[in-house]
């Protein structure tokens, strides 16, 4: 039987503080990331339950809008549409990738260590993934859309195919560290081996370099993607194209594309969650004798009831008129509040009109007033 993982403290999770810095998160998670990747913990399900658990914390403390959110209100700030989308978490892999630049688990330990990984470093070697920032309308944001999309990125160099050779150009080995991948470095009375620089450890290189590309089998190129934009996204919704990153090298496979997207502020809308607020100006006369008014939606016009005596910022609710749950958990409500706004210029006939209001204004047509009245006399005595 499956048991729900209690959700602990993010910053208990990657092993840091509340006031550690981005860099110090990032580098908490990169050690931890290592230690718990299912690629070295195979058949161990509490390591691959662990890194889960790391790339959740990860991904909330190594955005300051999120890691903000989190601060404030803990697990709670994403509880409301956890599971993706604008607030939910992605793959852990996908998040390992993105931390460590779009590498694989073998070149971060060719890296670290010094080792090939278990890699061929003439082998094929996956692109990078890349980040895309798209500004949408927030009409987009909740009908969804199709946009095409264009970027420039690097792709198979079309002269060599991607092999990064001239034609007819072999491998021969590497005479900086004669074939055998690594260098000996000396610093002061230290000596240490590194990665050959010029054959990045696979003691080979091109015997002539493609013109081209000079040598790198990519180009950068500028490449048009269609994107479906599904109803419900928020600010900050990452979403991912797969395949649609750097190209790979030496027939590697291409890394993915994520697109981020931000939402331009509305002129009458805000977005809280799946609702929506507006605020729509109402004259005094109407708060107090109650009036039919008329409300904009995202369909269209609508109308509401305001009774007699509505008060300044009472909030309206029309079911249904929000936004669509990007996970399909139902549509969010419009939030509509009255401001009731006051006259900034009279002529002398409404002037003295409402000098005559409030010659006939008592207590009991302002009932806040005297309770509060009453309440700071209780106070002061």
């Amino acid at each position: 039987m499956s048991t729900v993982r209690e959700r602990r403290c993010y910053y208990e999770v990657l092993e840091t503080t509340r006031t550690a810095s981005g860099e110090e998160i990032k580098k908490s998670y990169r050690k931890l990331a290592i230690k718990y990747h299912p690629d070295k913990n195979q058949g161990d399900p509490a390591a691959e339950e662990r890194f889960k658990e790391l790339g959740e914390a990860y991904e909330v403390l190594s955005d300051a809008d999120k890691r903000a959110a989190y601060d404030r209100h803990g697990h709670a700030a994403f509880d409301r549409r956890a599971g993706g989308g604008a607030g939910g978490f992605h793959d852990a892999s996908d998040i390992f990738r993105e931390a460590f630049g779009g590498s694989d688990l073998g070149s971060i330990f060719s890296h670290f260590f010094g080792g090939d990984g278990g890699g061929d470093p003439n082998g094929p070697a996956r692109g990078d993934d890349l980040r895309y920032d798209l500004e949408i309308t927030l009409e987009e944001a909740v009908r969804g859309i199709e946009r095409e999309i264009t970027l420039t990125k690097p792709a198979a160099c079309p002269t060599c195919q991607g092999s990064g050779a001239e034609k007819g150009s072999k491998r021969i080995r590497c005479l900086q560290c004669a074939g055998r991948g690594q260098v000996v470095v000396s610093q002061g009375f230290l000596r240490m081996r590194q990665t050959c620089p010029r054959c990045q450890g696979g003691g080979e290189v091109i015997e002539k370099p493609c013109r081209n590309c000079r040598g790198q089998g990519r180009v950068d190129q500028a490449s048009t993607i269609s994107l479906r934009i599904p109803a419900g996204v928020d600010h900050g919704t990452r979403l991912r194209s797969t395949g649609n990153g750097g190209s790979g090298q030496r027939g590697g496979p291409s890394g993915d594309l994520y697109v981020v997207l931000h939402v331009a502020e509305h002129d009458i809308f805000k977005r809280d969650g799946d609702d929506l607020v507006c605020e729509v100006p109402i004259a005094f006369t109407q708060a107090a004798l109650g009036a039919d008014i008329e409300v904009p939606t995202l369909e269209g016009k609508a109308h509401i009831r305001v009774p007699a005596g509505t008060q300044h910022g009472t909030l309206f609710r029309l079911k249904g008129r929000g936004v669509k749950n990007v996970q399909g958990r139902g549509v969010g409500d419009l939030m509509v509040r009255v401001i009731i706004e006051v006259p900034t210029r009279l002529n002398a006939d409404q002037r003295a009109q409402l000098e005559a209001f409030a010659r006939l204004c008592n207590n009991d047509v302002h009932p806040q007033s005297a309770s509060f009245f009453e309440r700071a006399r209780s106070f002061f005595r």
